[in-house]
């Protein structure tokens, strides 16, 4: 019994070695590289028959581990050494993104390769982002027409969903920005993925990754205006991701704003106060009266914290908006803004469901303040108003409309007596 106790020991490590060796062979690099560099050469340029060997290789070597390899040969046609050159000592093929013509069919046919290729091995994709993230980062070491190419692919693979913006992080490297790599490349890449979707699909794709705001930073610190951005993109051909950016920067100055106002109001600041800095912002950032009515009635009702019961929030209501209600009639002075408010009062009242009973209420107190007048109430009641809660607001509104619209003939019957 002791004898077998103590050869248990040294079988075990016999197996262990084995193992070992074994796993040493199977997860070679080079080996891996070797294979793959093959397939590519006996595929050739048939993108088809490309596919089909990545397809069933997936089942034989280990992609898993051999991510970045795998990625590195399909896009330069070798291991990159760190700055985007190619090993010397690794096996290479021509087969590959960069060796292959600039043109858009050509590069939309590569994407089909690397969309195939994912779809098939989703565990993948993670790999897939941050090999084109760390591409970005030796942009200097590729030739203009590799950064092209590359370029090209990318904003085919954002479009169709294959790549998420947040790999454009990469393109807001100090040393890519300065020499102006950056904006270059950028250029190439949403003028492909505006080939293939429109404005809406770029905005979108940006905005989930917290992109659309950092777009400026392709540019070095001392060109990060809003004209430098649209007159450089602008004359390289992409007026829409121009008026996007113009656009994301108004958004941001009104969002300053509206909490600038909040701040304000919150702190009682005087009436006069508040209307003259209104005033200035419209001037200073070329806002709309109809824009700002919008954003004055947001902060109004959010300066306070509301009563959670039905009752005693209209109450509630009613005085902070009387107290307002100079405020708001200082920026109605359009039939639109008087309208915009309307909606804006709508929406509001159907969003937060303590308020759905005090929509008549606030309406009828801001027309006896004078900020609404019967001719937008109306024009509220008749066509104007959205669907959000339409007939519960439309039938509190009834008998107060009936009242305006039987004091507006009354009116003219004394008017035409009078004549």
């Amino acid at each position: 019994m002791s004898n077998q106790r103590q050869q248990k020991p040294t079988l075990t490590g016999q197996r262990f070695k084995t193992r070992k060796r074994d796993e040493k062979e199977r997860f070679d690099p080079t080996h891996f590289q070797e294979s793959i560099v093959q397939g590519l050469n006996q595929s050739g340029t048939d993108l088809e028959a490309v596919a089909k060997f990545l397809d069933s290789s997936g089942a034989k070597l280990d992609y898993r581990r051999y991510v970045e390899t795998l990625f590195d040969i399909l896009v330069a046609g070798g291991m990159l050494a760190p700055g985007g050159t190619l090993s010397d000592d690794m096996t290479r093929t021509e087969f590959c993104l960069f060796k292959a013509q600039e043109d858009m069919e050509t590069m939309q046919a590569y994407a089909q390769v690397f969309n195939k290729l994912i779809r098939r091995y989703k565990y993948l994709e993670k790999g897939f982002q941050e090999e084109i993230k760390k591409l970005l980062l030796f942009l200097k070491g590729f030739t203009e027409s590799e950064r092209n190419k590359l370029a090209m692919l990318a904003g085919i693979l954002l479009a169709n969903g294959n790549l998420s913006a947040a790999i454009l992080s990469s393109l807001f490297n100090e040393n890519l920005v300065k020499e102006g790599v950056s904006a270059c490349f950028a250029v190439k890449l949403f003028k492909s993925w505006f080939s293939e979707k429109d404005i809406n699909s770029v905005s979108s794709g940006l905005r989930k990754v917290g992109m659309d705001s950092r777009l400026m930073e392709l540019f070095p610190a001392n060109k990060r205006s809003c004209e430098h951005f649209s007159k450089y993109f602008t004359d390289a051909g992409l007026p829409e991701l121009s008026d996007f950016a113009r656009n994301q920067q108004s958004i941001g100055a009104r969002k300053e704003l509206q909490k600038e106002l909040e701040e304000q109001i919150s702190r009682g600041d005087p009436l006069k106060d508040i209307i003259l800095y209104v005033r200035e912002e419209i001037q200073k950032n070329n806002i709309s009266e109809q824009m700002m009515i919008g954003l004055i009635w947001a902060s109004v009702m959010s300066s306070v914290e509301w009563n959670k019961k039905e009752e005693l929030v209209t109450e509630q209501a009613i005085k902070l908006l009387k107290q307002y209600s100079p405020l708001l009639k200082a920026f109605t002075s359009q039939g639109l803004s008087e309208l915009t408010l309307l909606l804006k009062i709508q929406e509001y009242c159907y969003d937060n469901i303590e308020f759905m009973k005090a929509f008549q209420k606030i309406v009828v107190l801001l027309y006896k303040a004078d900020v609404l007048s019967e001719e937008a109430i109306l024009k509220w009641y008749n066509d104007a108003h959205v669907a959000k809660g339409k007939s519960v607001f439309l039938e509190q509104m009834k008998k107060f409309v009936e009242w305006l619209k039987n004091a507006e003939e009354e009116s003219e019957s004394e008017e035409e007596e009078a004549d």
